[in-house]
């Protein structure tokens, strides 16, 4: 026969158990002990975790430790049973604490002994000396927990708008994107450097405050305001870019030669806007550097100039002109008299005046194509400012010995000899020798591609303030012609 098989009332309708390890507790049997879910609060939570030692342990709902695990003190009796606030369980099967005794059922149940209540209190008085460590570091608090997550989602803060500044300094087009790079600066400025521009605008940033904008109407008081108001000053209209940011945009515009439009994407502005900002600086630079005397006076030249001038030491201004491809003309009349023969291609020409050093020290205005350089240098306006004791070096297309009141430096022409002499020859090489640098200063201002490409019509109107300010960027964007003529 079969051995008897022993049924154990159910006393407790639910399903809860222990996920303490080596307590197999389960609420179906046994109504004396009460389960208790894992606390909310994140430092307590943690406590629980530690005491428990479950490896891989997942905190569900249903997830509970029994109240078997924790000081009689701390379980709070009457009604629903549950834990004060701060309780840890602490009693447990390798902290040498035997768990009590499952209360056997009451077909079972015996007779207690009258002292039980004495040894359970004093058992949890010597459980609770040998689980607490009292020489041990506390734990941390809720507040020091959460300072620390400040702190560090602080450090976060900081770390994104770190980025986030890094993009958009790196989406903007403006001159702060550019300044660690000279490279950079050069190429869109022409100025050699980031230490050039920045010397370049102190100079003029005074000035900017006096600024007469393009395209903005002077706001004049009304005939029936009230006296109070026509004494207020006038409004100054709002920008879009900062002032060293129009000023980039303009160098950038001469530099490239961009179109407008690219130029307002650029810069996130509207188109109109960016041709504003370029008639308000080329008529704000063509004034403001205009008024600087950039001719020179013969004692000055002669401090200054090199020693390759020796043999031409009266020198005061090296003389040279340059032409400039536009676009044609609708009128056959206008297209004759742009017509350059030398270009093939209707063009505007100009001269400039260097002096043996290199500075550019006079700038004419620009002509039709077809003018020729003797007329040219007439018509420019630098034959008063010539006298006997001075010296100019040419081409030889400038045959203005008529014209000026003192000497003049040119190749010699060949006329009907088969050959030059061999003086004649060495005066050539020499003279070539020392006009180069009034041709490499031409260069140097036809880097500025707007000047290197075919210019527009629509830009005809300010072209000679254009390229007036072109030639006195020259001396302050670049360095000496000759590295040896650095003072």
């Amino acid at each position: 026969m079969s051995k008897p098989v022993k049924y154990q009332k159910r006393d407790n309708p639910n399903s809860d158990f222990c996920c303490v390890p080596q307590c197999a507790m389960s609420g179906k049997f046994n109504s004396t002990v009460s389960f208790h879910h894992f606390p909310k609060e994140e430092t307590i939570r943690k406590i629980w975790i530690r005491n428990v030692r479950r490896d891989n342990l997942v905190i569900k709902r249903t997830t509970t430790v029994c109240s078997r695990h924790f000081v009689s003190t701390d379980v709070i009796q009457g009604g629903r049973r549950r834990l004060k606030e701060g309780a840890v369980p602490v009693l447990f099967a390798w902290n040498n604490y035997s768990l009590p005794a499952v209360r056997p059922s009451v077909w079972e149940r015996t007779q207690r002994p009258e002292d039980e209540s004495t040894e359970e209190e004093e058992m949890d008085v010597e459980l609770l000396l040998q689980c607490h460590d009292y020489d041990a570091k506390p734990e941390p608090s809720s507040l020091d927990i959460a300072c620390e997550k400040i702190e560090a989602q602080q450090q976060v803060i900081e770390e994104l708008q770190k980025r986030l500044a890094a993009v958009t300094l790196k989406q903007s087009f403006g001159l702060e994107r550019f300044l660690a790079s000279d490279d950079d600066i050069r190429f869109y400025t022409r100025f050699a450097s980031y230490h050039h521009l920045q010397a370049f605008w102190r100079q003029i940033e005074p000035a900017t405050r006096r600024i007469v904008r393009v395209g903005t109407q002077s706001s004049t008081s009304s005939t029936t305001a009230a006296p109070d108001n026509a004494t207020d000053p006038p409004r100054r209209p709002s920008r879009c870019l900062p002032m060293i940011d129009e000023l980039f945009l303009f160098l950038v515009y001469l530099s490239l030669g961009l179109k407008e439009k690219d130029l307002g994407d650029r810069f996130s502005i509207h188109q109109s806007t960016v041709s504003r900002i370029i008639k308000t600086w080329v008529n704000f630079l063509y004034t403001l550097l205009g008024a600087v005397g950039i001719w020179m006076s013969p004692e000055t030249i002669r401090a200054t100039m090199p020693s390759v001038f020796s043999k031409y030491s009266d020198t005061q201004v090296l003389i040279d002109c340059t032409e400039m491809r536009c676009q044609m003309p609708s009128s056959l009349l206008l297209q004759s008299e742009m017509f350059s023969q030398y270009k093939s291609h209707t063009t505007l020409k100009g001269m400039i005046g260097v002096s043996p050093h290199g500075a550019v020290t006079f700038i004419s205005s620009l002509y039709s194509g077809s003018i020729s350089d003797k007329e040219l240098f007439r018509q420019s306006g630098i034959v008063p400012l010539l006298d006997k004791e001075m010296a100019v070096m040419v081409d030889k297309g400038f045959r203005i010995d008529d014209l000026v009141p003192c000497k003049v430096y040119r190749p010699p022409f060949l006329s009907k000899k088969s050959q030059l002499s061999h003086g004649e020859v060495l005066v050539t090489q020499d003279i070539a020798r020392l006009r180069i640098h009034v041709e490499r200063t031409i260069r140097r201002i036809k880097e500025n591609k707007l000047f290197d490409t075919i210019i527009p019509l629509t830009i005809c109107g300010s072209i000679n303030q254009l390229f007036a300010v072109a030639c006195l960027l020259t001396n302050y964007q670049n360095k000496p012609l000759v590295k040896a003529w650095a003072k």
